[in-house]
């Protein structure tokens, strides 16, 4: 049995337009109409094959079983002028976040769309038209026209579906770092959190609310060296903090403690990651977080440790995961940026909207 947490974000897929219908070739067989004239139909269009994005999934599971999608053919045209009814179309549900491109072999990637919004549609490819009936042929020269039009064909496009999660928080890190449990975390504290729990090695999402206000947060799997080459599944997880507003860097004191690992040269580690498969990430607010507190007993380390990141400009908080230390105010620290980059992207969106304007006028 399939089950309904797997998560797949990435998908090949072929979509089909029906065939339009054939026209019809016929005339009028009325008592007394001994010369009755053309009176064949059109053919009905064919279906469309349509990918609407939809907030109630999170997954590209159902393509890895449903990979050629065919949506119906038109009718033929009737006599009497009766046009053929139109062939059903496929509505295909993706998630928020959905990416589409061209993955016709031999041709270049071309980015079709990207469904960022619920109910957004994407038209992949649409229906053959109906050909003419022998109606539509009648001419004072040609009372009786003997033929008809075939129905166009329908289209046939082979596309690549990538998702990208929609969260407004990313969590990144060496694997281990506390991510899974933080997030496991903040459902014991005051805002609530609803997660959707994927396996091992899978992005896991939390909706955290605070009063009237909330925000999505992404456990992006432990990223290592080399991720932005491929390795460790790196490219299939780090696309999933593209459209973050924040990051939130955590960096493990556990490792640091016990294994002699310098959190610095983990820090500037998955940078220099993000820097290779997306400079602009360098851009991005940046939280970082120094996790397992709980495992701290010597206090000037900890102080010196952090002045060295705070030297670097960087903003600085602690917390456990598995005391809650720090908890309440890491979120409401997340809360504040996440609203302060809502606004300036929104700000930034108006602003380009009114210069698109202006220049239409």
């Amino acid at each position: 049995m399939k089950s309904s947490h797997a998560f797949v974000d990435e998908a090949h897929i072929s979509v089909v337009s029906g065939d339009g219908g054939d026209g019809m070739v016929s005339y009028r067989r009325e008592k007394f109409v001994p010369f009755g004239g053309p009176n064949g139909g059109d053919g009905g269009r064919g279906g469309d094959v349509v990918l609407i994005a939809d907030r109630g999934l999170n997954t590209l599971t159902d393509f890895h079983h449903r990979q050629r999608i065919v949506a119906k053919a038109g009718q033929h045209g009737g006599s009497s002028e009766k046009t053929g009814a139109r062939g059903e179309s496929v509505e295909l549900r993706v998630p928020i976040g959905t990416v589409i491109y061209d993955d016709e072999p031999g041709a270049d990637a071309d980015l079709l769309a990207d469904l960022t919004a619920h109910g957004q549609r994407f038209l992949a490819v649409a229906g053959g038209t109906g050909g003419w009936g022998n109606a539509r042929f009648k001419k004072p020269t040609r009372q009786a026209p003997d033929f008809a039009l075939e129905g166009r064909a329908g289209e046939t496009r082979r596309l690549r579906l990538s998702l990208k999660l929609l969260a407004d928080v990313g969590l990144i890190g060496f694997p281990n770092a506390g991510k899974s449990t933080l997030l496991r975390r903040l459902s014991a504290a005051k805002p609530k959190v609803a997660s959707y729990p994927f396996t091992t090695l899978r992005p896991s999402l939390g909706v955290v609310e605070q009063g009237d206000a909330r925000f999505v947060v992404a456990d992006i799997p432990g990223l290592i060296e080399g991720a932005s080459e491929g390795a460790g599944l790196g490219h299939q997880f780090l696309r999933h903090v593209e459209r973050t507003l924040v990051l939130i860097h955590l960096l493990d004191l556990g490792a640091w403690l016990h294994e002699g690992r310098d959190p610095i040269a983990d820090y500037d580690a998955i940078r220099a990651e993000l820097e290779r498969y997306q400079p602009e990430l360098l851009g991005r607010r940046e939280i970082v977080v120094l996790s397992k507190m709980d495992l701290v007993s010597e206090r000037a380390a900890l102080d010196e440790l952090r002045g060295r990141l705070e030297a670097r400009g960087l903003q600085v908080l602690e917390i456990s995961g598995a005391t809650g230390l720090g908890g309440t105010e890491l979120v409401r620290t997340m809360l504040s940026a996440v609203e302060e980059e809502r606004a300036a992207a929104q700000a930034l969106a108006d602003a380009t909207s009114r210069e698109r304007t202006a220049v239409d006028d």
